[in-house]
């Protein structure tokens, strides 16, 4: 199984999902395009919060040296993002690829994150609350639909709002995978917790 996980806007929690995943699948890491913070990059950062002894971090095919859109900082090192030097790396278990940012965020003048999504892909929609989400989430989703891009379905990161929260999976009708609280901080001990509540609904995608 191959999940691309995005988010709806920036810092909505979906690097700390993503190592969710990967602890409760034992998956394989791979973010194909870092921009910025490279001594403290997510790649890093989903080394430190996973504990399992199967998990694969794979390099990435871009690394950026300003933290912005990925077309920006390219520009800014002096390159072009080609979608023909990103490839996926081969293996036979999970594979958990991170998008940067949300599914429009360009690449380059033609490409977007959703050029990264391949046939095989299911996607993982992050949504955190907060005023707009809820029309953030479901131009994600409509997004996604719109490209034929399968969806397995929405994790909700942060303190709860249930009418939201409702609204998004009736409009939608997409799986509510599950949800992340707004935790003082996250370690491998919380993110296997948060891994062992995931799995089921996770193996079921």
């Amino acid at each position: 199984m191959k999940l691309f996980i995005t988010g709806i806007s920036t810092d909505v929690g979906k690097t700390i999902a993503s190592a969710i995943i990967v602890e409760a699948l034992e998956a394989d890491y791979w973010k194909p395009i870092q921009a910025g913070d490279l001594d403290n990059s997510d790649s890093h950062k989903i080394k430190s919060l996973i504990s399992n002894c199967q998990t694969t971090i794979h390099p990435n095919s871009y690394r950026l040296q300003t933290p912005a859109s990925p077309h920006l900082a390219a520009e800014l090192d002096g390159i072009t993002i080609d979608l023909n030097q990103i490839v996926e790396p081969v293996l036979k278990e999970h594979l958990v690829i991170e998008g940067a940012g949300g599914v429009l965020v360009p690449l380059n003048n033609t490409d977007c994150v959703t050029d990264l999504i391949q046939d095989d892909y299911k996607v993982v929609v992050v949504s955190r609350h907060y005023l707009g989400s809820i029309n953030h989430t479901l131009l994600t989703i409509e997004a996604l639909k719109n490209r034929n891009i399968a969806i397995a379905g929405v994790i909700f990161s942060g303190n709860e709002n249930k009418a939201s929260e409702a609204i998004i999976l009736n409009k939608s009708g997409i799986k509510n995978i599950g949800r992340i609280e707004q935790e003082p901080y996250f370690d491998q001990n919380v993110v296997r917790e948060y891994a062992d509540l995931f799995r089921e609904n996770l193996l079921k995608l």
